[in-house]
């Protein structure tokens, strides 16, 4: 990218967290596009010009984290099996996007209590997977709006790590969010081997 639109992306980051900040910080309601923009030092016509609402700006910023775990996953050696680059790249660049354990609790119940904010947390999602499929798309030679499979491992992935960080936010877990991620798609992997067994009686 030239200066450009590297100094556009930079406010655009920059006018995110700002968001996700007053939110954590002050709730919600403090989430204005003059508070946001007086936070990064700039006009609210410039957050205007960069995002439609707030929800749109509190979930910027985990999108755009999102695109540094696409670019680890797209690093990795050619020809090596997709769960090994997954499990490589996921565990921790995942924690990266989801941030500090308290904050993400508030992000949480807000969102719970919040139908637009839920709304665009859905959108934001939605962005993720459609990067992840396309990724491993590349990397199984696969077509990624014809064949199951990229998406398929997208989707499991994805409901393993949401699934690994509502554990760790709900029971308030001492375990780093790495090593419960990597648990989660181990188990994954290994086709959760707990669901073959005979129930208990």
């Amino acid at each position: 990218m030239g200066l450009r639109d590297r100094k556009k992306l930079a406010t655009r980051e920059a006018l995110s967290k700002a968001a996700v900040r007053l939110l954590v910080e002050q709730g919600i309601d403090a989430v204005t596009p003059e508070a946001v923009a007086e936070a990064v030092g700039v006009s609210p016509r410039t957050f205007r010009n960069y995002f439609g609402s707030r929800e749109e700006a509190i979930f910027e910023a985990f999108v755009m984290r999102a695109h540094a775990m696409i670019d680890a996953l797209r690093a990795r050696p050619a020809g090596e099996p997709v769960w090994d680059s997954l499990l490589a790249v996921l565990p921790g660049k995942f924690a990266e996007i989801v941030g500090q354990q308290g904050d993400l609790r508030v992000l949480k119940c807000t969102v719970t209590d919040n139908p637009a904010l839920f709304a665009q947390q859905l959108t934001a999602f939605e962005r993720i997977h459609r990067l992840m499929t396309e990724t491993i798309a590349e990397r199984i030679g696969r077509d990624v709006d014809r064949d199951l499979e990229p998406a398929l491992i997208a989707t499991c992935a994805g409901a393993a790590l949401r699934t690994a960080v509502d554990v760790w936010v709900a029971r308030d877990m001492d375990v780093p969010l790495p090593q419960l991620a990597r648990e989660a798609l181990l188990t994954l992997r290994q086709g959760i081997p707990i669901g073959n067994e005979a129930g208990r009686t």
